[in-house]
């Protein structure tokens, strides 16, 4: 996988517009009925980093970012700034935040992940890239301690507990993460004309599977 372990400027990613895409397909039915399928079991994000830049010093951090990862070629990190806590977005992450598994008393590797509620449906989000030294696990309701009970793999989500959970004990996490992702696009066209004139420059980003 090209994908290096950097985060896009967080001050630039702040002013993006984005959020989740999912893909449906739907086939209206003789009668008037519809049946309805996705062949994504995750949804994908997609923001536009153009949106960010406020200054010729922006448009400059954007274009040495974009060569460095050679366009398309090496996927990045990035702060989603309306969804990047294992919790509200007002509150601090805390070890009880989401459930990421039960132990059997054998397994001690466990999957970061967050979960969206709504009603009597959920979604279970994989969170692959935890911020580093923000994750915090908890077994059966008592925190531990990173270092010496548990260590996280901060680029593939993993947790892996010192000791293996008793059969049924909840395993907890609280955390803050990035998006996975890569620039949508070969060319950056920017003019300095437009920009003054307020006129932002298109700079796609997607999400990518890790």
């Amino acid at each position: 996988m090209n994908f290096h372990e950097i985060r896009f400027p967080a001050s630039l990613s702040f002013g993006a517009i984005g959020g989740p895409e999912r893909r449906t397909d739907i086939v209206t039915l003789a009668n008037g009925f519809e049946e309805r399928n996705t062949p994504w079991a995750h949804s994908r994000r997609r923001y536009d980093a153009g949106l960010g830049m406020r200054s010729l010093d922006d448009i400059e951090r954007v274009i040495a970012f974009f060569e460095a990862r050679q366009g398309q070629m090496y996927g990045f990190r990035w702060k989603d700034w309306t969804d990047f806590k294992s919790c509200a977005a007002s509150a601090v992450p805390g070890f009880g935040d989401q459930v990421i598994g039960t132990g059997d008393g054998a397994g001690d590797t466990f999957q970061l992940v967050k979960t969206y509620a709504s009603g009597g449906s959920s979604y279970a989000r994989p969170v692959k890239k935890p911020v580093a030294g923000t994750v915090r696990i908890g077994v059966d309701g008592a925190e531990l301690t990173e270092g010496s009970d548990f260590t996280v793999d901060a680029t593939r989500g993993e947790v892996l507990l010192a000791q293996a959970p008793a059969a049924g004990a909840e395993v907890t996490a609280g955390f803050e993460f990035d998006v996975p992702v890569r620039f949508e696009t070969d060319l950056v066209q920017v003019s300095v004309a437009t920009f003054q004139a307020g006129e932002a420059p298109n700079v796609p980003v997607v999400e990518v599977r890790v």
